[in-house]
């Protein structure tokens, strides 16, 4: 039997500017996606797919033929179905040896909420990919398209810097664990976002200052990564969120859902949903936790 390991990811900076060339930084998580492949004597390939909690959440059988990967189960016309047999086909197409050389049982076990936004599908792309041996970016650009940098992610057990330039994607080590750590800490909003849609409401923005909001956006992971003084921390989030809430049109997470906090919030990934950032102790936690937020780790629980 064989393994494959992805690690989970947060999008520290560079939200949505990320596509268009700004510099960002993202870490991977303690939380991850393995993939484990056994080999079998049988005519189809079996999948099974297991939450946090050693439960089955799907299953299926999928069956090659003449370079077509098809699902022959009930739920084949299911979202997760056809997603499913899109990554295998875009597999197999990048690489038709591995399906021809033999018919599998395949696992994947998550040790997250699938709801957490924590990158479900960035490490399954990545696991995929590893399996097939093929390069995880275009398999990627192939299904769920977005930046990449959650597959930095999935590849980097330090955080990251992540850019999209004119020569190719640049991945950098960073050299980010803040001093004040302990003063940060992480809040999931109860509300699973959706990439694609996230995206598509960032394209459909007016562009015009595009250039400066990818310099300032750049910049400021630089200034984030180098930060030493939690006060100047929280004045380089402030400044974050309020280019991107002019970038894309939307009120700060803080001004819609939390406009008493008395310290920071920034918002990690597409707005709207999965987890923010917050300055602060005990007593900011309970903020959150009297308001109906209960999921909330620290920066040693949730980031490797």
């Amino acid at each position: 039997m064989k393994r494959f390991h992805s690690n989970g990811k947060l999008l520290i900076t560079g939200e949505y500017a990320v596509l268009n060339g700004a510099k960002a930084l993202t870490v991977p998580t303690r939380f991850f996606q393995d993939l484990l492949v056994e080999k079998v004597e049988k005519p189809t390939l079996t999948w099974k797919s297991f939450d946090k909690d050693d439960k089955p959440w799907f299953e299926a059988e999928f069956k090659i033929e003449n370079a077509e990967v098809n699902c022959i189960s009930k739920n084949a016309s299911s979202e997760v179905a056809t997603r499913l047999k899109q990554i295998l086909q875009e597999a197999h197409t990048l690489n038709p040896e591995v399906l021809k050389s033999g018919s599998f049982n395949v696992e994947t076990r998550l040790n997250f909420n699938q709801n957490w936004g924590l990158g479900t599908s960035s490490t399954l792309i990545n696991n995929i990919a590893q399996w097939f041996g093929i390069d995880a970016y275009v398999l990627l650009e192939k299904t769920f398209g977005g930046s990449g940098f959650d597959i930095a992610a999935a590849q980097n057990s330090t955080p990251v810097t992540y850019q999209l330039t004119s020569t190719g994607r640049k991945v950098l080590n960073a050299n980010f664990r803040p001093a004040f750590k302990d003063e940060l800490f992480f809040v999931y909003l109860n509300n699973k976002q959706n990439s694609r849609q996230a995206i598509a409401h960032y394209r459909n923005q007016p562009q015009e200052n595009l250039d400066t909001l990818i310099e300032k956006i750049s910049n400021l992971t630089l200034q984030f990564i180098e930060c030493t003084n939690l006060q100047e921390f929280e004045m380089l989030m402030e400044i974050h969120e309020t280019l991107i809430s002019q970038a894309i049109n939307l009120p700060k997470v803080k001004t819609e859902l939390f406009n008493d906090y008395p310290r920071k919030i920034k918002s990690l990934g597409g707005w709207g949903g999965d987890f923010v950032m917050a300055t602060g102790g005990e007593n900011e936690k309970e903020y959150f936790r009297s308001k109906g937020y209960s999921t909330i780790f620290s920066y040693d629980d949730i980031i490797l």
